[in-house]
């Protein structure tokens, strides 16, 4: 793939973005339809989680039937500045413009806050029916956090914005004392996906242990360190044989799919870069990682597979983790090749990105989140390498 190929992508898919100001459907927002505020719906979790389920199945987009309106989520929100700082970057005759786009978007996300907690968090825009929870419009998960905050680092580190400096800094009271905690026996811990949960889920407590990991950056703060440590321990203990990692430590989350693992690999990596742990136990764990990442998630060399063990499905959020991963570890190449390969096969002459290729069928609805926003931030980070 050539630079043109990749520019004239970017840009569709920029404009696109931003002609709908950042609004879109998500494959979980069907409980958005008005049918899910009648007293029956509103209350019964089997007919939400399955209808939720079946909308984001659906190879057709029922969303119009069912009323579901375009959302604004906060996590494409702060993809989109993270986007924006990668190009900042790279057109610097344009930074004072990208810069302005940045600074609106996170007044947005501070907008977006929501309150009963005790620090800065983030949520989805849509009621949510998750297995083992239920989680409101706009409540916070430390998925959705985790990712804004590592979007705000990247805006700092590149920009110096000290407003997204602030709001990084005021996310260490929601993870220490509103994200629930499950502890082994060594004291090692891990953080549950949401304060409503106590779910065991590795990529979801890496992205609380990088969240505290750029606080300690700021702060040096030895305390938080050490609490950091005994998350990754967690962590690292829980890593299979072979180096991947499941899902979660429950024996329904026994599958390694690839970008929960490229979550979990950019989280040791941060961990390890701003927390400056002296045991090598860490880089011993993360080169594990990534070995069994690159030899397993990569049909010939250009195709980002779902599973360890299937390509299908193949998925935008997936292929864009798997561009940024890939960049991060220095493998250049098959990120150009994936780059190329999704541009061919799942872009949209409109300028967005499909959702999900199957083997006999895709599913072509444009998801904001999922898909575009990630396909952004990949693209705007592959484009300054």
């Amino acid at each position: 793939m050539n630079k043109e190929k990749l520019v004239n992508s970017l840009k569709k898919l920029q404009n696109y973005i931003e002609e709908n100001d950042y609004k879109g459907y998500d494959p979980y927002d069907a409980l958005k339809s008005p049918l899910f505020n009648l007293p029956f719906f509103k209350s019964n979790k089997l007919v939400r989680f399955s209808t939720q389920q079946l909308v984001k199945r659906s190879p057709f987009n029922l969303r119009k039937l069912l009323a579901v309106p375009k959302g604004k989520n906060p996590v494409t929100l702060g993809l989109c500045i993270q986007a924006y700082s990668y190009l900042s970057e790279v057109y610097v005759e344009e930074k004072k413009n990208y810069l302005k786009k940045i600074d609106d978007l996170i007044e947005e996300l501070i907008e977006l806050i929501p309150e009963g907690y005790s620090g800065s968090c983030w949520g989805y825009d849509f009621d949510w029916e998750a297995r083992y929870a239920s989680i409101p419009a706009y409540q916070p998960t430390i998925v959705a956090t985790g990712f804004i905050v590592n979007s705000l680092f990247e805006c700092y580190r590149l920009t110096g914005n000290e407003k997204a400096k602030e709001l990084i800094i005021g996310t260490k009271d929601f993870i220490l004392k509103d994200i629930n905690r499950t502890y082994e026996d060594d004291g090692s811990f891990v953080f549950s996906y949401s304060p409503f949960d106590q779910q065991k889920v590795f990529n979801a407590s890496m992205k609380g242990v990088r969240i505290l990991s750029f606080i300690y950056h700021f702060t040096k703060d030895e305390e938080l360190k050490s609490t950091t440590l005994k998350a990754v321990d967690y962590v690292i203990d829980s890593q299979n044989e072979n180096g991947s990692w499941f899902y979660s430590k429950r024996s329904t989350g026994e599958w390694v799919d690839n970008y929960h693992t490229g979550y979990i690999l950019d989280c040791l990596d941060d961990f390890i870069n701003y927390c400056n742990p002296t045991d090598k136990k860490y880089e011993v764990a993360l080169k594990k990682g990534i070995d069994y990442y690159k030899m397993n998630f990569f049909e010939k060399n250009k195709i980002p597979k779902f599973y360890d063990n299937s390509i299908y499905p193949i998925d935008c959020t997936s292929t864009g983790q798997s561009i940024l991963t890939l960049t991060r570890f220095g493998e250049y190449e098959t990120a150009n090749n994936v780059a190329s390969y999704i541009i061919d096969t799942m872009q949209d002459e409109k300028g967005y990105f499909y959702f999900r290729i199957f083997k006999n069928y895709q599913i072509k609805t444009s998801f904001m989140r999922w898909s575009n926003a990630w396909m952004f931030v990949a693209f705007s980070k592959l484009l300054t390498e």
